[in-house]
Order: structure tokens, then sequence, then C-alpha cells
């Protein structure tokens, strides 16, 4: 399964940029709490649950720069709560690497997410288990009807 995933936040940064996530249009920026661990973005085409499309950490350790977009296939899926909404995380990998999902990543993943937004009053993110790959593409054509 090919995805097309646009690349809204660098590794290394703390600064989430936010775009119109159907028209790719650069909207704002903000600071956040944490460093973003993976190149972040969203899969192009798809519309998840909340209507902003799918959520995507490309794991990798080349550095993907904002507004790029990158051919992937899906490695796993992370559960994500935010604010009582499910809000999952699909894990990718470039089309020419081959990483997997280790304990590592996971930790740094869930740390992550379960801080990025600190600096938010009242703001709950929960993560929960990472499924593999049949999961995550599962839920990427519940939100992707031409796949």
């Amino acid at each position: 399964m090919q995805l097309r995933v646009f690349i809204q936040n660098e590794t290394g940064s703390d600064v989430k940029n936010r775009h119109n996530e159907k028209t790719l249009q650069f909207l704002r920026s903000e600071r956040v709490s944490r460093t973003y661990p993976f190149p972040y973005g969203f899969i192009i085409g798809t519309t998840a649950s909340d209507g902003l499309n799918l959520d995507c950490f490309v794991i990798t350790e080349r550095a993907l720069k904002t507004g790029e977009i990158v051919d992937c296939e899906p490695i796993a899926l992370m559960e994500q709560i935010e604010d009582g909404k499910e809000d999952h995380n699909v894990l990718a990998r470039l089309r020419d690497e081959s990483p997997g999902v280790t304990p590592a990543i996971e930790s740094v993943l869930t740390d992550f997410v379960q801080h990025v937004f600190d600096h938010v009053d009242g703001k709950q993110i929960s993560a929960g288990r990472f499924l593999g790959v049949e999961s995550a593409r599962t839920h990427i054509r519940r939100c992707k009807a031409d796949l």
C-alpha cells in the first residue's frame, strides 16, 4: 500500500505547523512542549473521524522538510486518544528504507504524544497500543475509499 505523506513538522523542531489539510495551504505555526522525534504530517487523500487527514509519523533518520511530500508504506498503527476522541497515528517508512518499530521507538513516541501539548491547559492525550501493519492498513482503508 503506497501512501503520499505531506510533512508538516520536522524532526528536532518544537514548531508545529498547521496547514489546510485538503488544500495544503499553510495557515500558521505554534510552539509545542516537545521536539518532534520523527518527521510528522498527514496522509494525503484521507479523512479521519475528526474531519482532518490521518496523522502520520515517518520513521526515518532522513531529514524531511516542511512542505515535502514523500512516498511511504505503512508499518504500524499507534493508538492515541485526544480529549476523549480517537486520533490514531499511522507509522510509515520511506519506500527505500526498512526500519521497524522497536520498543525504543515506541517509548519515544509515547513520551512525545503524552507531553507535546503540556503547555495547553486541560489538553488530554494518551497513547495506547502499537499495532502491526495490517491494523494500519485497515485504519487507512476506512479513511480512504479509493485504495
